[in-house]
């Protein structure tokens, strides 16, 4: 089915301007040896010069497949079915090679998620800039030099001339997807393709990135399309949005028109599985969208949603919708689409959950964990080739904390700021260099290798990446019994019946008994790993960014599944994100840490309201919020984190502190040279900082709701 998608436009002779991107009734198919696998199906829309337009949905609906679609990317065995990509108003599809080369290198940039996928580690920043210039334009090299250290200043690069003579591992990650993005614009791209390009960096890097790209978009007036599954992310960057499912595009408007009132059933399914940053686990829950996304190899037979709907019938099981429009600019692929947005959402009688209940467990009790002046130092070579003497990576400095049983200490802040060297620490996979740690009032100072088997049951971890965890050469019961028979949890003839149980508990079933990690997703696969953890019956729960690599829908369930866990076993958790809505909506207390200390720790519902830490300000004003309506306050860090190597005198903040440029001099000074005190805010919430509590307390709430 042809859609002709008219935005309205402002010309001056009031007649719709040629697009940059027209995609029409796009489908992408790839050869494998049982025939052809069908990727992205009728997919269309358009976008004009100087509009930012993005592509969300779950991981496998094809949105990078439809970008890599748009310059030709698709390997030997993927190839354009059908349909058109209108750039400029010349169709790329059939374009020979060496003129999509051109048109790809000039006029078409494409920004990836990870930016070494689009630098050469052996060679110098400056020489791969300076390349896309001499290549493509023809300038002369010293003259591209020039343009490339003004592009780089451009987006905000410290040092650009210093950074020209680099080598890709010698600069950070966020400065890394800087040189990428400077890199597509050097030639002034008229397209300007973006996948997923803040996934991996920190939120205060997020932020900086986001406000560029906004900049950018609005100075060299380029047209941007938009790939990821952040929702909030998207809120910020564009104007309008595609949703995506299972190949197909189910839902197009506005952001504001699709974020507000959505009409197909899966994106208001999306929208339910998003942690709002107001939200806690007492006063909401994430309802994740049933089942997972159909393989391209067998899709239902009518709506391809049907399968996950809550509104399906017998018309949506045998007949498959077409895109269609439900008002001016908004299109959505549902037959019921304008009952379904009037109807209003009530959760399936099994998902109905009384939060009161659910929350029990979070109440005061007696301290499991408890932390005094911990100090983990990791040796660095001297850079002084005579007479160096011996330097120290400070990676957690003089920390000092307590988790209650039951409850979830939350930790967050930027890389390199100590969340995770502290978790290896009390787990037993660092070497504490000082300070004081107990867990169950017994001593946890002690490698994991020489502990007694008994303390190693009751503290678990789980860790980011499954992968890295699960053996790919044994099935799901066999790594989930291991423990169980290595603690002696259960009678070894009840083995069996315990994995069973905790794979029903996982909602995953018996089916899963004698799978192997590669035939789970994602989600699943970190489902087994927090069977594993849990199979000993632990006390607390170590949980290193669980959620970052899942989608929105998969990490509500992790979610849910964690707060399950924790009311029905009792488990204490430490949980380390570094979004700070999940934070917020899971965790009981939350502690901030900067540079290896901690900067502010409190109740969750203290830390994300006057008074804050300055650092902790900057964080909630770069966090995106899925809510067009929301207003942040604008604060942006300068500079990068300092080193742990030879961190700041006095307060290790005051360098990037945004506060600290408005003190007095005199005040400003003591920042510099001596250490802060803690101001106490009351109900356990402190504040690491020089600024008296009085000042904080008259702080303005970084996010506002309309």
């Amino acid at each position: 089915m042809s859609v002709d998608f008219e935005w309205i436009t402002e010309t001056d002779n009031h007649r719709i301007k040629t697009p940059v991107l027209k995609v029409e009734n796009l489908a992408i198919s790839y050869e494998t040896r049982t025939g052809d696998i069908p990727a992205v199906r009728d997919v269309s829309f358009e976008i004009q010069r100087g509009e930012a337009h993005s592509l969300v949905g779950e991981s496998g609906c094809g949105k990078s497949t439809v970008a890599f679609g748009i310059v030709n990317f698709l390997g030997r065995n993927g190839r354009i079915v059908d349909g058109r990509i209108l750039f400029q108003g010349q169709d790329l599809v059939g374009r020979s090679e060496e003129g999509l080369r051109h048109i790809r290198g000039d006029r078409i940039a494409m920004v990836y998620q990870d930016p070494m996928q689009a630098l050469n580690p052996s060679m110098r920043l400056g020489d791969q800039m300076t390349e896309v210039l001499t290549v493509h334009r023809g300038i002369e090299r010293r003259k591209a030099e020039e343009i490339c250290v003004q592009m780089l200043e451009r987006v905000y690069m410290p040092d650009p001339a210093n950074v020209m003579r680099r080598y890709p591992h010698q600069i950070s990650g966020g400065q890394q997807q800087r040189v990428v993005i400077a890199m597509a614009l050097l030639n002034d791209p008229a397209l300007l393709i973006m996948d997923e390009p803040t996934t991996a960096l920190d939120v205060t890097v997020e932020a900086a990135v986001l406000d560029l790209i906004a900049g950018l978009q609005k100075d060299f007036d380029t047209a941007i399309l938009y790939i990821s599954h952040n929702l909030g992310v998207v809120a910020r960057v564009s104007t309008k949005i595609g949703v995506m499912y299972a190949g197909e595009i189910v839902e197009q408007s506005t952001v504001e028109e699709v974020y507000l009132k959505p009409f197909h059933p899966y994106t208001q399914g999306l929208m339910r599985c998003v942690p709002r940053l107001g939200q806690d686990k007492t006063s909401s829950y994430l309802y994740p969208i049933r089942g997972r996304v159909p393989s391209p190899k067998n899709l239902p037979p009518g709506c391809i949603f049907e399968p996950r709907c809550d509104y399906a019938r017998e018309e949506c099981r045998l007949k498959k919708p077409e895109l269609r429009p439900i008002k001016l600019g908004h299109w959505a692929r549902c037959h019921f689409a304008e009952e379904i947005a009037q109807m209003g959402w009530e959760p399936p009688e099994d998902l109905v959950v009384d939060l009161a209940a659910l929350a029990e467990g979070t109440q005061a009790a007696d301290t499991i964990l408890k932390v005094e002046n911990a100090k983990t130092y990791y040796e660095a070579p001297s850079r002084k080739l005579v007479g160096g003497g011996r330097q120290h990576v400070r990676a957690v400095d003089d920390v000092s904390l307590e988790v209650k049983r039951g409850q979830t200490l939350g930790i967050v802040g930027e890389s390199g700021c100590g969340k995770s060297t502290l978790v290896k620490t009390i787990i037993g996979m660092e070497k504490p260099t000082g300070g004081q740690f107990e867990f169950l009032e017994m001593d946890i100072s002690t490698p994991v290798s020489d502990r007694d088997l008994a303390l190693v049951r009751q503290l678990q971890m789980v860790f980011q990446n499954p992968d890295s965890t699960l053996n790919p050469s044994f099935t799901v019961g066999t790594q989930i019994a291991r423990p169980l028979r290595r603690f002696r949890t259960v009678p070894p003839d009840q083995v069996q019946d315990e994995v069973i149980r905790l794979l029903s508990m996982m909602r995953l079933g018996e089916r899963y008994y004698d799978r192997l990690p590669r035939q789970l997703s994602g989600g699943e696969k970190q489902r087994v790993g927090i069977a594993r953890a849990i199979a000993g019956r632990p006390e607390l729960v170590l949980c290193d960014e669980p959620v970052s690599a899942l989608d929105v829908s998969v990490q509500a369930a992790v979610l849910n599944l964690l707060l399950e866990i924790q009311k029905e076993m009792g488990t204490t958790m430490v949980f380390i994100a570094h979004d700070l809505s999940v934070v917020r909506f899971f965790c009981d207390h939350i502690a901030v840490m900067y540079l290896g200390q901690i900067a502010e720790v409190g109740p969750a519902e203290a830390i994300y309201a006057p008074p804050y830490h300055p650092y902790t300000e900057a964080l909630l004003s770069a966090v995106p919020i899925p809510d067009p309506r929301v207003e942040q306050k604008h604060i942006r860090l300068s500079g990068t984190v300092p080193s742990a190597l030879n961190p700041p005198s006095g307060c290790r903040f005051h360098t990037r502190c945004p506060r600290r440029r408005h003190m007095l001099a005199d005040e400003g000074e003591i920042c510099e040279v001596e250490v802060p005190p803690w101001r106490d805010a009351g109900n356990g919430h402190r504040i690491f900082c020089h600024i008296p509590l009085e000042t904080l307390c008259q702080m303005e709430a970084v996010v506002t709701y309309a």
